[in-house]
């Protein structure tokens, strides 16, 4: 009789012991399955359906991996199927900012970066629930602050085409510049700077002298100034798995300039330095498991602002504040 593939023991492995909550004596797993049906065994009693489907799908996924790598030569591989976690539209990161007059800021964001409009809820005093608009390839969350809510202004890094028309369009829609594009910025990108009247500054560049890997540019990327930036790298990455792809500091070791990778976008942090200070912000972030990364984030020294729900949105949804103040939605797209 051949052998049966892993993928297809990993599922017996798996349906048995989600089939009752009592131990079941089964026969010793293949060697490749001894450690994912060990933590299989140790969560199977958690009680929610959904994530036991998903735990799963992952372990099947993990089965197919270790496939291909070679530790059953005489098996095909199984290919692992594509995991959806973030709602159509969205990358890993967006920036939610919480103003005094949302629709007023919707209609800044259309004339100065011809952002489009994609959803709007508002409550029944006319002010904004919640809205999306998106800019190039990014998308920015917005809402009316109110009693429970404080404004939440944010500074983003925004790269367009052509950074000295987007800069004069954004002051003739009412921006004040701080200085405007030069190609003497330090990272190399004709850069110029912009402040709004809800309190968020942009960050206008046009890249020169690189070119943007296959996925393109992010246009729209938070830009965090903190203090002890040095601390917020090892936090982000023990918190959210997230990537330093370019840390640049000075002789003293302060961080300068840091891109941070979160899932397939990105966001940037240095030391907050004169007037560019902290702003606790708030942040939207997609993730393949929103529970995991909520009790990864509290593991890491975050604190909760809400525990992993399912939201009538169709996501589950976490929040935790940093130490430094931000305010992270991590969030997993359940609807399809």
């Amino acid at each position: 009789m051949p052998r049966r593939p892993l993928f297809e023991q990993l599922d017996e492995v798996v349906r048995a012991m989600l089939v009752s909550l009592e131990p079941r004596p089964e026969k010793a797993p293949h060697r490749d399955l001894r450690r994912l049906t060990a933590i299989a065994r140790e969560l199977r009693l958690l009680p929610r359906q959904k994530f036991r489907a998903a735990l799963k799908s992952s372990l099947q996924r993990r089965a197919s991996m270790s496939m291909r790598e070679g530790s059953e030569s005489s098996v095909a591989a199984v290919p692992a199927r594509a995991v959806h976690y973030m709602r159509p539209g969205f990358t890993s990161i967006t920036p939610y900012i919480i103003v005094n007059g949302a629709s007023e800021f919707i209609e800044f964001l259309k004339k100065a970066f011809s952002a489009a409009e994609r959803l709007r809820v508002p409550m029944p005093d006319g002010k904004l629930m919640h809205a999306e608009v998106a800019i190039g390839n990014g998308v920015i969350e917005t809402a009316d602050a109110n009693q429970q809510v404080s404004p939440a202004p944010t500074d983003i890094h925004l790269y367009v085409n052509d950074a000295d028309a987007t800069f004069d369009r954004a002051l003739e829609a009412g921006a004040t510049a701080i200085y405007r594009p030069t190609d003497d910025h330090p990272s190399g990108d004709r850069w110029g700077a912009l402040r709004d009247a809800f309190g968020n500054r942009w960050y206008i560049a046009t890249p020169k002298g690189w070119t943007p890997g296959p996925e393109g540019l992010r246009s729209v990327q938070p830009y965090l100034h903190v203090r002890e930036a040095h601390k917020m790298i090892p936090f982000m990455e023990a918190a959210f798995g997230a990537q330093a792809v370019g840390v640049h500091k000075s002789p003293e070791g302060i961080v300068m300039h840091a891109t941070m990778r979160i899932g397939n976008a990105t966001l940037e942090i240095d030391e907050a330095h004169g007037e560019y200070q902290p702003k606790p912000c708030l942040l939207h972030v997609y993730v393949p498991d929103a529970d995991a990364m909520y009790a990864q984030a509290l593991r890491a020294g975050a604190i909760s602002v809400e525990p992993p729900t399912d939201k009538p949105y169709g996501d589950r949804s976490a929040g935790v504040r940093d130490p430094f103040g931000n305010s992270w939605y991590l969030n997993t797209f359940l609807r399809r």
